[in-house]
Formats: structure tokens, sequence, C-alpha cells
């Protein structure tokens, strides 16, 4: 499918949408796909939301956000996640914080259909407190306190591949993060590609998920900028330094929007 009709087909407003990628094969185009399309009232859910979350949370989209850390990796912070957070510009956003290691047992309980998943993180934190989501249980068989976190199955996963082949079967090497397990734990997944080959060449350590696991492919080269796509573009350090004052100020950032996102159609940046 072309972007703009698999976002119009798989994100529906009030979603639960996971943009996953970690450092690597982040799916920024179809997250600016969504911008475009005006959708409102999403749950975003991500382990490490950086600058596609940033321009999601100020485009107005979110209402929520899952996460376990969130930053402009080797810069500092999100200016429009802050701006949500402390002064609900352009509209209020709740929080939910995690661990690495919770958000990552969340999916994998998705995942694997089972309605939590038993850990021994966050014993001596304070994110309990916070976090409603967390709560201790006691193993049946050592009498041992552990913590319990609910399964993710978010609505739609969003994610990027280096490629898929014409069955629609995809596959994702280097570094890898969570895209497995997401796929596996969501209703609904669209990927987007770098390109779309006959056949997939079988790859030492590569992610493979078949067919039957994904809606939807859209070929979209260049999906991932500014983060990167192993064996087809470098990471654009440059990008991620310039969003900092970008997104520092209301109005610049209010212009790069319509100038960047809303004004174009369908195309990666």
């Amino acid at each position: 499918m072309s972007l703009p009709d698999a976002v119009a087909a798989l994100v529906h407003d009030g979603d639960t949408v996971a943009v996953e990628g970690f450092t690597h094969l982040i799916p920024v185009a179809a997250g600016q796909e969504v911008i475009r399309q005006r959708r409102r009232d999403l749950t975003l859910v991500r382990m490490t939301p950086d600058i596609v979350y940033d321009q999601m949370i100020g485009a107005g989209c979110a209402s929520k956000l899952v996460f376990s850390w969130g930053g402009n990796p080797g810069v500092g912070s999100l200016h429009r996640f802050r701006d949500a957070v402390q002064n609900a510009w352009p509209r209020p956003l709740q929080i939910e914080e995690h661990s690495h290691a919770g958000l990552a047992n969340r999916y994998v309980a998705g995942a694997s259909g089972l309605p939590f998943a038993v850990m021994r993180g966050y014993r001596g934190t304070d994110l309990p407190t916070h976090t409603d989501t967390i709560r201790p249980v006691v193993c049946p068989f050592t009498g041992e306190e552990l913590t319990a976190v609910p399964a993710l199955t978010p609505d739609v996963a969003v994610l990027h591949a280096q490629q898929a082949d014409r069955a629609g079967n995809v596959q994702l090497w280097g570094i890898t993060g969570v895209q497995k397990e997401v796929a596996l734990a969501s209703a609904r997944v669209l990927f987007t590609v770098e390109e779309v080959v006959d056949a997939l060449e079988p790859r030492p350590g590569a992610v493979v998920l078949p067919s039957w696991v994904v809606d939807a492919v859209a070929e979209v080269p260049g999906g991932a900028h500014p983060s990167y796509a192993h064996g087809y573009s470098e990471r654009d350090n440059d990008h991620y330094r310039a969003w900092d004052a970008v997104s520092r100020d209301r109005d610049t950032f209010t212009e790069w929007l319509h100038r960047e996102v809303l004004g174009t159609a369908g195309v990666a940046p």
C-alpha cells in the first residue's frame, strides 16, 4: 500500500499506537504521516521516545504517553514533550513511566498471549508509587515478592525495516529492539520498508516477520531518517542537533510543522 493509504486504514483516533525502533529503523516518515492525517487522542507507546514522538506530541496527536525513557539522543530534552506535560500545550499529556525492562516485559506478555509479566525489577524504586500498572506479586512457590506488569496489546504497531518481499514477509537486521514482540502483541501491524524485493535472502541474526503477522507494507526509502537503516543509510546527527532549536519555541516548531510535514504528501523527510 502507499503510506497514506496504510495509515488511513490502520491508525484511528483514540488508538494505542506503538511506534518502535531502537536508535535504528525508527519509522519517522510513518509518524509524520499520522500527523499529516491529523489523528487525535492517541496513546503513544515507545521504549525510547525521541524526536518523532516530540513531533507527534507537538502536533496534538497524543493524549497519553507510555514510555521508559524520553529525550533527543545525544542532545538533550524533548521540548514539545516537556511543554505538553508542564503547560498542556498544545493539549494535556498524561504520562505512564516504566523502566526499559518493565516495558519490554509488557510487550513480551502481550506477544505471548499472557495477561501480565513477572519480574524482579522496580524493587527499591519509587516508580510503583507513581505508576499504577506496577504491582507487587508473591511467588506461589518461594514466597519471594516480585513485580507484575500488565500485557501491552497496542491497537496498531508502526515499524520500519530494510526489506519486505512481495508476499508481505518482512526482514530487519542490525540493531533490533522489540519490533518482533511489538508486532506479535499488536492487533494491526504497519511496516514501512526501504525496499520491496522478489525474495528475502537469509541473513545471520535477522528478524523475519511472516506475512500473517503483517497487515500492510509501504515502500518508503529513507523512511527512518534521521535515524538510520543498517545497510541503507547513516544516522543524520546534524538533524538531531538542529531539532533542539526547532523544538524549543512554539512558533518556530509550528512553522517547521507546516513547512516540513503538513505541507508535504506522504514523502520521507
